[in-house]
């Protein structure tokens, strides 16, 4: 029972996660990293705890089919009674969320909805198949039940697999992170830039001259390629820092735009554009080279104080 509830518990959260990547909030402006957050533990329990389950499950059987007796032992039937309520009760509770989600005037958006049916499917099938495991269905036609086990095989095979085509495979999703260290590297070293500036009043000559021991440490070099960071001082305050991305960053920004939010909504990094809008100030990026243009507006960062 630990390892069926475990496999239904991990399925139902990995196409959620799924669902999630898919249709992204409008709130979560920064998507996470799938294969950093559950999903990898989930299709992991999965692949494990299924196959567990589907086996001590065939042994059980076998032996209830020399000793039919078993089928009424208390912990079997109170098991199999536990399960049925659990899933009444799931399919009670998710359809009283559905309607006080509708009541309220709320958006019913369609990852909500998605969400809806998914555990309203898990937990109806759950709860046909075990209501008729208690009333001996499987036992008088063990061909259906076979058909059943098999069925149930798929489907998981279908959604481990699905979230390969929806997420990407863990090799895409670890130069995802690469990209996500690259634009966290540069996004220290215009810090570092910016704390030059604010001591000495101008702009570094080359990128090597922010190496500090005894404040910042090492500049960061590109954990790919092991290459140092393109850094391009311009003309006044202005200059560029620039990396190469493996993939197109994904984000939210459509969202925003299409609701008119986007320039509204508070970035995680200081700006450092003066009087161009936040816009100017972002990191997302296109697959290949790419160069961030940044310059520094006095006004929001004054020279320090000798």
């Amino acid at each position: 029972m630990v390892a069926f509830y475990w496999s239904v518990i991990a399925g139902i959260f990995l196409i959620f996660d799924y669902i999630n990547y898919a249709l992204p909030d409008a709130l979560s402006y920064y998507p996470a990293d799938p294969y950093q957050g559950g999903i990898s533990y989930e299709m992991a329990s999965l692949i494990v705890l299924l196959p567990i389950y589907m086996l001590l499950m065939w042994f059980i059987r076998k032996d209830a089919v020399r000793d039919p007796s078993r089928n009424a032992i208390w912990v079997r039937r109170w098991a199999l009674i536990l399960t049925l309520f659990v899933a009444g009760t799931t399919i009670a509770v998710d359809l009283i969320m559905l309607l006080t989600t509708f009541l309220n005037g709320e958006a019913l958006t369609l990852a909500f909805v998605l969400k809806v049916v998914v555990i309203f499917v898990v937990a109806l099938k759950c709860f046909l198949y075990f209501i008729a495991d208690l009333k001996g269905y499987w036992e008088r036609f063990p061909m259906r039940k076979r058909m059943a086990d098999v069925g149930i095989g798929v489907a998981a095979v279908i959604v481990i697999v699905a979230g390969f085509f929806i997420v990407g495979t863990p090799a895409q999703a670890r130069l995802a992170r690469f990209d996500e260290q690259k634009v966290s590297d540069l996004q220290n070293i215009q810090y570092q830039i910016i704390n030059f500036y604010q001591a000495k009043q101008k702009l570094p000559g080359v990128i090597t001259d922010l190496n500090n021991s005894l404040d910042f440490g090492s500049i960061p070099v590109d954990p790919q390629s092991g290459e140092p960071y393109v850094y391009k001082p311009g003309e006044g305050l202005s200059f560029e820092l620039c990396a190469d991305f493996n993939k197109e960053s994904r984000t939210n920004r459509g969202l925003y735009e299409n609701q008119g939010l986007y320039e509204t909504r508070p970035m995680a990094v200081p700006a450092v554009v003066g009087g161009k809008g936040m816009l100017q100030d972002n990191w997302q990026h296109s697959a290949g080279s790419v160069c961030f243009e940044r310059t520094i507006d006095p006004s929001f960062y004054p020279p320090f104080k000798n």
